[in-house]
């Protein structure tokens, strides 16, 4: 007897393994489907590729978050890089590829010849990927889709840490993801999450730097109840609060 698929998003934010069919897409007639990392298509089922949690972003977007420390560069992707070497045409960036990515000196907002960006090797980028493929190195671009800086470029003080990529995309995730909405109610901060599992985050003290920070590292083994809780305790032993000044994500 054929084994019964899951309806539509009975999976979702449960463990699957390679092979699980998540969804069933004769159940989901007239709606448009869009696939993130993790999934493929196999004629009229959507099946695993990888380990993680099956993940959904309204209003359709589904992928399997793996939480892995190797990152593979996706266009779009939105990663947070290290300026090693510089170029006369661009800059060399680690974003914890397999391969180096290309910065160009010109993928800045009204970037001309005449007003180059000067960065020093070990400058921290908040940058796009907007070319990736296995036979070539990344591009990268500090501009979005319409030619503005908007959020992208150098980020300047303020601390950046390592992550898996699963609790990087976490943080990305809609609606805010609890840790983020407890820690915001409570503490003035700016964030830059990067695809790449890596994490910037800003305070107007050092203490709540670190504060937040460490209730970030520590959010990725807690459920939601968990992460708010967690946020909440924070306020005891943080300095006195500023309104939350907005975020990069």
């Amino acid at each position: 007897m054929e084994s019964r698929k899951p309806p539509p998003s009975a999976l979702v934010d449960n463990h699957v393994v390679p092979g699980d069919v998540v969804l069933d897409l004769t159940e989901m007639t007239n709606q448009t489907i869009k696939l993130g990392a993790g999934l493929r298509q196999d004629c009229d089922t959507i099946q695993a590729t990888s380990a993680g949690r099956l993940r959904l972003s309204k209003p359709n977007k589904y992928w399997v978050e793996s939480s892995q420390k190797r990152y593979i560069p996706s266009v779009e992707d939105t990663v947070l890089g290290v300026v090693v070497d510089t170029k006369p045409d661009n800059f060399l960036v680690d974003i914890k590829g397999p391969n180096l990515a290309f910065l160009p000196v010109l993928a800045f907002e009204g970037g001309t010849r005449r007003n180059i960006p000067k960065f020093e090797i070990g400058t921290l980028i908040y940058a796009r990927v907007v070319k990736a493929n296995s036979i070539m190195n990344p591009e990268l671009s500090c501009m979005d889709a319409t030619g503005k800086a908007a959020e992208f470029g150098q980020l300047k003080d303020g601390y950046m840490f390592d992550t898996s990529t699963g609790l990087s995309r976490m943080l990305l995730s809609s609606p805010t993801c609890p840790v983020l909405e407890a820690l915001g109610k409570k503490l003035s901060f700016e964030i830059a999450v990067g695809l790449n599992g890596r994490v910037w985050v800003n305070a107007p003290s050092p203490s709540n730097v670190i504060v937040v920070s460490n209730a970030i590292i520590k959010s990725e083994s807690l459920s939601g109840i968990g992460q708010r809780s967690m946020g909440r305790e924070n306020r005891l032993i943080c300095f006195p609060l500023y309104g939350n000044r907005g975020n990069r994500v």
